[in-house]
């Protein structure tokens, strides 16, 4: 689809306002020092003080500064012109020098020329494209030598499911493209939007392969049965800062982290 950047940029732009005053982003806790990033990802970072992070499809900057926060120097992209205007925003209210940049992903190479110790995309990110190979190219590149692609994603298994996680609505495999138009947005379901959005399901398979074709060394792979986010359809807290979807429990994994390095 040609003109999916588009539709998707629209999409992302609608969500910005909603966003930032939804408790799921809880902005106001944030800008008093209140970290976005979860244990998952925190654990596979490590020290990062000084480190060169790129964060692909950062959204309006969240990780971006808290990783800032942390010492390291950020460069943010995103679709969303409307999402990074918003970012530049609240790092200039955070007192941060983190960087955003409008673009999308496979466009990068064309607008950035840094070279990074870390690329960082996390939760509901790939998705939104269409080709893995471009993906994992565009992370080659940006890498130094013995750099580290540090990806943290929803489960190929939970995109199968309807919303309601009733029946097997999708495949698992990338076999075409997905147009839906939703209501609301998973930060705020009661949200007055309904915009037309276009995504990919990608396999592990899929995401393994693209990875390792651009010569990156995996180092790490997990799968996790609770998710740190209530970001579906009747989602519950099973403790502090976990959930799990009532009728899988503990049977499915809901969320998968890994970290490659460039050789």
């Amino acid at each position: 689809m040609e003109n999916y950047l588009d539709i998707n940029r629209q999409l992302w732009n609608a969500k910005v306002d909603s966003h930032l005053k939804s408790d799921f982003y809880f902005v106001d806790e944030f800008l008093k020092g209140r970290t976005s990033l979860n244990s998952i990802e925190l654990e596979l970072l490590g020290v990062i003080k000084d480190k060169k992070i790129l964060h692909l499809q950062c959204h309006f900057g969240q990780d971006s500064i808290s990783l800032s926060r942390l010492g390291a120097k950020v460069t943010g992209i995103d679709l969303s012109d409307k999402a990074i205007e918003a970012a530049r925003d609240l790092a200039e209210k955070c007192g941060t020098d983190t960087e955003f940049i409008v673009s999308d992903v496979y466009d990068l190479p064309n607008v950035l020329q840094h070279k990074f110790d870390i690329v960082y995309t996390t939760y509901g990110t790939i998705g939104w494209l269409p080709d893995l190979q471009k993906w994992a190219e565009v992370i080659s590149h940006f890498l130094k030598p013995g750099g580290k692609l540090i990806f943290v994603e929803f489960h190929p298994v939970v995109w199968m499911y309807d919303n309601d996680f009733t029946f097997v609505q999708y495949s698992y495999f990338n076999d075409q493209q997905i147009i839906e138009t939703n209501e609301g947005t998973y930060a705020d379901r009661s949200a007055d939007l309904a915009n037309e959005e276009v995504s990919w399901n990608h396999s592990l398979s899929e995401v393994f392969t693209s990875l390792f074709d651009e010569n990156l060394q995996l180092k790490s792979f997990r799968e996790y049965n609770w998710s740190p986010y209530p970001c579906f359809r009747h989602i519950e807290e099973i403790e502090k800062g976990k959930y799990q979807i009532p009728q899988f429990g503990n049977k499915i994994p809901l969320v998968y982290s890994l970290v490659v390095e460039k050789k």
